[in-house]
């Protein structure tokens, strides 16, 4: 890793922006430390399940089982990418002129059946990583929900984590990432601002935009088919975020605590902030509101939960279901059919976080960062300019790719369902099969 004036040990980046190639040599195992990022792991796996329940709730009962088998999906076939060359991808040295990355050790993981980093397992990192990999495509869904076949989304996936999530990545997490070395500290992410919720924001936007709305959509109402279902995904999603959030800082020490605090912070007060919105306006607060609340709070953090204090946490939450909501409006005089509202909560609410956590850094963070700045100042607009500069480089490669991938999808094995299909619905047309064994209503 290339000098740049001091350490990063120093600047406390690989706690801040954890997600790097780990070191080289093997070392003793650290049984504390390794528990917890076992315990992240399974976190972070538990949010698919429960990503498929607040999803799987919020459509028709004709589409329960193809909304959920979207994100269970992800578990069968990113799973396997990414052993096979999505960590290779990722952490391996750039290619392509930094693209991507490549590592020959990574291919199958054949290289670190022995190896033990900075006191943990790599096989307990590649894992952690891998369920992010994971749950990214997953969160797409949202948008294409209801109107896709199976295949086209299946195929649609694995190119979309080919390329974009794996040169992403790269760029943003691993130690040569021309992003990771942008500036005095490189973009802020912890645990993916950037590389998870905008990006499959931006590509779940334009696959909205791609495919058209669903039809009947927005004249024909189109009630969820279970919030009972919803909020409990929502509560999974809540509690797996501290795994997300707290685990990558790939430790058990301080700065885990401050990253799962704020995490917690911040989810409550976007619930509270969304809950108080509804009853301003509508005069009665929402379930599905309440959960939205949750979502928002939590996507704004991801981010940012290891550079702010709980007053920022704070702060961000409310402003996050502030700004969502308003994109959740705006969806509706706009027109486009972003079902589950992937770009609404996801882009947005952490695109928000990328950008306003730089107002919100404690101030012993910045005063490292000065000290390795070649001026040897650095304040909030500084690593604003740095953010900015992440935030375009991810909207530009989403959005292109996403673009490009749908159209060979759409020409292959086919995208967008036909008109018979998409009403009978997709759990009976393409499974098979019927959630709750009725006749959709």
């Amino acid at each position: 890793m290339k000098s740049r004036g001091v350490s990063l040990a120093m600047l406390g980046l690989t706690l801040l922006l954890p997600h790097l190639v780990y070191g080289a040599e093997s070392c003793p195992v650290d049984s504390g430390t390794t528990a917890w990022m076992l315990t992240s792991t399974a976190l972070v796996l538990l949010m698919i399940p429960g990503l498929a329940m607040f999803y799987g709730g919020l459509v028709r009962s004709k589409n329960v089982l193809g909304t959920m088998m979207h994100s269970y999906v992800s578990m069968a076939i990113i799973g396997v990418l990414w052993v096979v060359c999505g960590y290779s991808l990722t952490f391996g040295q750039g290619i392509m002129g930094g693209f991507v990355g490549w590592n020959s050790d990574y291919f199958l993981l054949q290289g670190i059946d022995d190896v033990v980093k900075d006191g943990v397992p790599e096989y307990v990192l590649a894992m952690f990583q891998g369920k992010f990999a994971i749950i990214t495509p997953a969160l797409i869904s949202g948008a294409l929900a209801e109107r896709v076949f199976f295949k086209g989304y299946c195929l649609f996936i694995v190119l979309w984590f080919l390329a974009v999530y794996c040169p992403l990545c790269h760029w943003i997490w691993a130690p040569d990432g021309w992003l990771f070395n942008i500036g005095a500290a490189g973009v802020i992410d912890l645990a993916g601002g950037l590389v998870i919720h905008v990006s499959a924001g931006i590509s779940a936007l334009v696959v909205a935009i791609y495919l058209g709305a669903r039809r009947g959509y927005p004249k024909r109402l189109m009630q969820p088919n279970n919030l009972v279902m919803t909020m409990m995904g929502a509560g999974l999603l809540w509690v797996g975020w501290f795994g997300f959030n707290a685990g990558s800082t790939l430790q058990s020490g301080l700065d885990t605590a401050r990253a799962l605090t704020m995490t917690q912070v911040s989810a409550s007060s976007g619930a509270l902030t969304w809950m108080l919105i509804e009853a301003f306006f509508h005069r009665k607060s929402t379930a599905l509101g309440f959960a939205s609340g949750i979502l928002a709070g939590l996507v704004v953090i991801t981010p940012a939960a290891g550079v702010v204090q709980p007053l920022g946490a704070i702060i961000l939450g409310a402003l996050s279901s502030i700004v969502c909501y308003s994109a959740l409006i705006a969806k509706t005089k706009l027109g486009y059919d972003d079902s589950l509202d992937c770009f609404g909560i996801h882009g947005v609410g952490s695109g928000l976080g990328v950008l306003l956590l730089s107002f919100f850094i404690r101030k012993s963070w910045m005063t490292d960062a000065a000290v390795s700045s070649s001026s040897g100042t650095w304040t909030s607009m500084d690593q604003l300019q740095i953010q900015l500069i992440g935030m375009g480089a991810t909207i530009g490669l989403a959005a292109v790719a996403t673009i490009v991938i749908c159209f060979i999808v759409e020409k292959t094995v086919g995208f967008r369902l036909d008109e018979e299909r998409e009403l009978s619905g997709m759990d009976f047309s393409l499974h098979g099969e019927r959630a709750y064994g009725l006749t959709d209503r």
